[in-house]
C-alpha cells in the first residue's frame, strides 16, 4: 500500500538519517528497504491483524510502516495498559498476531512464531477463534482512547485521516520555524497517536530526522517521569522539536529555574493532551522553552488545533490547522470536520463527515479556537446553576502557584477544590491568594467556596489520572470522598 509517507520515504535524499534510537541508525535509504522486506516478511507469515506492544526505537517505527505498506490492520498498545487492557484490546480487535519485545507481558494463548528481521520485534500469534469484529473499509489503525472511564474504545483511522493532519503538521510547524524543524526528539510512547502522527509522520514527510529514544533512557515512564534522565536526553540531543504533556514541560521549567539550559537550538515545544495554565507558557517563554499549546483527539487522527510562533494567542488551543475545519453548534460543543475517524471498533461505519467532540468552547473573532472542558464533566449545583470543572480548574492553575486543581460540586450548594500547590513547602497562602485570584474572574455560582490540600500528588500510576495527564474524576471522588464531604459539613449537618 502506498501513501504520503512511504513515498516520502523513497524521496528523500537517501544518505541522510531517517530514525535514530539507543542503539541504530537509519538512512531513509535503509529505512526504505527496511520497511519493504518487512512488509513482505509480514506477507509471508499471513499477519492480518496485528498488535504492536513494544518500547520506543527504530524498531517500533520499521515494524508500524511496514504494517502500513502491507495494509495489515495495526492496533499498537499502550505500555501503561494493565494486563486486563491488553487483553481486552487483543480480544475486541480479534488481534491474532503481536509484534513485541516483551514478551513476558503476551496474553495467554499467544506463542512465539519468529523474529522480524528488520524491526527486530518477537512475532507471537494465537488462532482466533471468534470472527472478527467489523471494521470499517480502509482503516488501516485502531488506537485506543485513554478514557476517564470505562473499557478503552477502538478508534478506527484511515491512511488517508492520518497522512492528512501529518501533513498539515509538517507544513505548519516548517512556515512557522525558519529555518524548519530537521530534529524531533520522541519523549512520548509512540503508541501514543500525537507521538506517532506528529513525531514520526510529520518528520519524515519533511525529510527530518526523529530521534527515538527508549522509555528507559528518557525516563518516561508509564505514570511519572524520571526528571535527570529526561533532561539529560534533551540536552544529549539538543533537538529542534518536541511534544510534551504538561507535567514534562513543568519539569523542564524547574530544572531551567534550578541552573539546567535548554538546548540553544530547541525552536518548538508542543504541549497538549492536558489543561495547560497560561502562567506555564508564559514561564517557559521568559525562560526560553518555546512552549505552545495544541488541541486534538483520537477521533480526529491526533492533532486539530496548534498554536505556533506566528500565530500565538495565550489561553486559546490555537487556530485550525489547514486540514481541520472547526466550528461550534448550538451548545457551544466543538465540531471538528476534515480529518476523522471511520468509526469505533466492533460499531457500524461511520458516514459523519464531523465529529462532535464532546468539549465546550468557543472561537474568537480571528479563528482562535478556547476549550472551556468536556460536556460530560459539567455538574450542575443545587442551585441550578451547569459549571464545567475544567473551566474553573483553568482558572486555579493560571498562576502557576497550584501544580493540580479538581473541582466537584454536583448537587451540592457551591463548588468545592481539591488541590496540590506548586510548592509543597510555601504553606496555604499562595494557594488562598491562588484561588481568590481564579474566583475574582468566575461567576458567583461557580467561584471555590473551600478547598482542601492533596495529601500526595494526583499520578496516572494511582490510577487517578489518565495516561496524558486529565483527571479521573470518578476515581478522585472515590477516594478522596471523605475529605469532599468535610468541605460540605456544614451543610450536611444543616
Amino acid at each position: 500500500m502506498s501513501g504520503e509517507v512511504l513515498s516520502a520515504i523513497a524521496r528523500a535524499p537517501g544518505a541522510h538519517l531517517a530514525v535514530v534510537d539507543d542503539h541504530r541508525s537509519l538512512s531513509y535509504a535503509a529505512l526504505d528497504e527496511a520497511v519493504r522486506a518487512e512488509a513482505r516478511w509480514l506477507q509471508d507469515h499471513a499477519v492480518e491483524r496485528c498488535g504492536m506492544l513494544a518500547d520506543n526505537g527504530v524498531g517500533w517505527v520499521v515494524a508500524d510502516l511496514a504494517l502500513l505498506r502491507a495494509g495489515v490492520l495495526n492496533v499498537p498498545l499502550p505500555a501503561w495498559f494493565t494486563p486486563a487492557q491488553i487483553a481486552h484490546a487483543v480480544r475486541d480487535a480479534c488481534v491474532e498476531s503481536l509484534l513485541t519485545d516483551e514478551p513476558e507481558r503476551m496474553p495467554e494463548g499467544f506463542r512465539p512464531v519468529a523474529t522480524a528481521p528488520r524491526s527486530r520485534l518477537t512475532l507471537f500469534r494465537r488462532p482466533c477463534d471468534v470472527a472478527p469484529s467489523p471494521t470499517p473499509s480502509q482503516a488501516i489503525k485502531v488506537t485506543y482512547t485513554s478514557g476517564s472511564t470505562g473499557a478503552a474504545k477502538g478508534v478506527c483511522l484511515t491512511r488517508q485521516a492520518l497522512e492528512r493532519v501529518a501533513r498539515s503538521v509538517a507544513r505548519s510547524v516548517a512556515l512557522a520555524t525558519p529555518p524548519g524543524v530537521t530534529r524531533h526528539l520522541c519523549t512520548m510512547p509512540l503508541s501514543t497517536l500525537l507521538e506517532n502522527v506528529a513525531g514520526v509522520y510529520a518528520p519524515l514527510m519533511l525529510g527530518a530526522r526523529s530521534i527515538i529514544p527508549s522509555a528507559r533512557a528518557t525516563g518516561v515512564g508509564e505514570g511519572d517521569v524520571r526528571a535527570e534522565r529526561f533532561l539529560d536526553t534533551i540536552s544529549r540531543h539538543s533537538p529542534h522539536s518536541l511534544i510534551l504533556a504538561p507535567e514534562m514541560l513543568r519539569l523542564m521549567i524547574e530544572a531551567t529555574r534550578c541552573g539546567w539550559t535548554p538546548p540553544a537550538e530547541l525552536r518548538f515545544v508542543a504541549v497538549g493532551g492536558a489543561t495547560v495554565a497560561p502562567a506555564m507558557l508564559e514561564h517557559a517563554h521568559a525562560l526560553g522553552i518555546p512552549a505552545y499549546e495544541g488541541y486534538g483527539l483520537s477521533e480526529c487522527a491526533s492533532v486539530v488545533c496548534l498554536n505556533t510562533p506566528a500565530a500565538f494567542r495565550p489561553g486559546s488551543v490555537g487556530k485550525p490547522l489547514p486540514h481541520a475545519r472547526v466550528r461550534l453548534d448550538e451548545h457551544g460543543q466543538i465540531l471538528v470536520g476534515g480529518a476523522v475517524m471511520s468509526g469505533y471498533l466492533g460499531e457500524p461505519a461511520s458516514s459523519d463527515q464531523e465529529i462532535a467532540t464532546g468539549d465546550l468552547g468557543h472561537i474568537d473573532d480571528d479563528g482562535y479556537v478556547y476549550v472551556r472542558g468536556r460536556m460530560k464533566n459539567m455538574f450542575i449545583t443545587s442551585m441550578g446553576r451547569n459549571v464545567s470543572p475544567e473551566w474553573v480548574e483553568s482558572a486555579l492553575l493560571r498562576d502557576g502557584r497550584i501544580r493540580q486543581a479538581v473541582v466537584f460540586g454536583e448537587a451540592r450548594p457551591y463548588a468545592v477544590a481539591l488541590v496540590h500547590p506548586a510548592s509543597a513547602s510555601a504553606g496555604s497562602v499562595p494557594v488562598e491568594q491562588a484561588i481568590a485570584a481564579a474566583n475574582a474572574d468566575l461567576p458567583q455560582y461557580a467561584r471555590i467556596r473551600r478547598w482542601a490540600l492533596l495529601p500526595v500528588p494526583l499520578r496516572s500510576g494511582d490510577a487517578l489520572l489518565t495516561a496524558n495527564g486529565r483527571p479521573r474524576r470518578a476515581a478522585i471522588a472515590e477516594r478522596y470522598g471523605a475529605l469532599i464531604d468535610a468541605l460540605y459539613a456544614d451543610v450536611l449537618a444543616s
